[in-house]
């Protein structure tokens, strides 16, 4: 953990010009440079800048300040510039490393951001100057005690929980959170008409319209990795919006999403391209609604086959089909002897060790297959 003793050093100019002098070293051997002030202070910086360069990348370039803690805990840049808000003033609960924040900072003309952590607090102001953002306001404080007293009246409130226990477990319902929102909504609803939640990416999408019946739920992937996912509530009607950066957004009204697996069954012959929903549109249970125009899809978190592949960008992996056999131990042992395999698998009981145990099939990139259940039977595509 950062002291405060250790901000004063770290906030000098002298410090910062060292760690970016340092910024592509090894960071143990910036550690053990005797000839280096201050040498693991800048060593840490030099590790968690280099760990942040794709995840922060403006905090990177800038020689910013990155507490380990924090940076774990920390949005991305890209999840965080694709919340779907903005106004005149937002009051930021839970500000951490203040990068949402400083996102918000671009959207909103004020933004007052919280954070009851006074060395973190100093670490945010340092970097939102280095930055040259002059329209954010951090105050120390925690968020139940400035909602008591507040009396000014914001666009927007927003909150990123703090989802860990103090004994460091995972949390996801929001009343285990901190601050729990669900008790706090009174008073919330005195300061600002609109919420914005982040939640785990665990939490569940029909949970968070059950609690806020008329709201935007929104699910934020990254790299086929679910990211966030987002709750606004006062929405003119319920509605779900995936978000994959760089590929694309799908809305819908909640009511016409299916969350049901389709009864068709798969036509082998026509079956020429394997495609894995992207994860938002898994978690947003949408796979469905999305492929069901151009592809057989059984469930919203299994495979879809299609024929010829539509014109637009599909929000997924694509494999090419070399063909569909139903599952054969034996077979597939004979087919595969000393050959590595990377084996997918999707909608069945069987897991990837048992069918490596099956076939003796070798861990590996050589070959791909798949593995799935359609209509009761488990089949293999052999993927080109």
């Amino acid at each position: 953990m950062l002291s405060n003793s250790d901000i004063d050093i770290m906030t000098t100019e002298e410090f910062r010009q060292s760690v970016l002098r340092n910024i592509e070293r090894d960071p143990v051997a910036v550690a053990l440079d005797r000839h280096i002030d201050n040498a693991s202070l800048v060593a840490t910086q030099v590790k968690y800048l280099q760990r942040a360069k794709q995840k922060l990348p403006r905090l990177y370039s800038a020689g910013c300040i990155i507490p380990p803690r924090a940076f774990e805990q920390s949005s991305s840049e890209e999840s965080a510039s694709v919340k779907s808000i903005s106004g005149s003033t937002l009051l930021d609960l839970t500000c951490g490393l203040g990068i949402d924040t400083m996102s918000f900072a671009e959207r909103f003309d004020r933004v007052v951001t919280l954070e009851r952590d006074e060395v973190l607090a100093r670490v945010v102001r340092y970097n939102l100057n280095l930055l040259g953002i002059k329209n954010v306001e951090v105050v120390t404080t925690s968020a139940e005690e400035y909602l008591e007293q507040c009396t000014e009246h914001f666009d927007w409130i927003f909150v990123d929980p703090d989802r860990r226990s103090a004994e460091g477990k995972k949390m996801v319902r929001m009343e285990d959170c901190s601050p729990n929102i669900l008790a706090q909504m009174a008073n919330i609803e005195r300061v600002s008409n609109r919420l914005g939640v982040k939640l785990s990416p665990l939490f569940d999408v029909e949970e968070a319209h059950r609690l806020f019946p008329c709201a935007e739920v929104e699910v934020v992937s990254i790299s086929g990795e679910c990211k966030e996912l987002n709750i606004y509530t006062k929405a003119e009607r319920a509605k779900l919006r995936t978000i994959i950066p760089g590929v694309g957004s799908w809305e819908y009204d909640f009511e016409a999403t299916t969350t049901h697996p389709t009864t068709s069954s798969l036509d082998i012959d026509s079956a020429k391209y394997l495609i894995i929903p992207d994860v938002a549109l898994q978690k947003g249970r949408v796979a469905v609604t999305e492929f069901s125009p151009y592809a057989q899809i059984w469930s919203n978190n299994g495979y879809a086959f299609a024929e010829v592949l539509p014109e637009h960008k599909i929000p997924g992996k694509v494999y090419e089909i070399e063909r569909i056999e139903r599952y054969n131990p034996k077979q597939l042992k004979k087919e595969f002897k000393g050959i590595g395999v990377e084996i997918l698998k999707r909608d069945t009981h069987l897991s990837i060790e048992a069918v490596r145990k099956a076939t003796n099939m070798r861990a590996g990139s050589e070959r791909m297959i798949a593995i799935t259940s359609i209509n009761s039977d488990i089949w293999t595509i052999f993927i080109k």
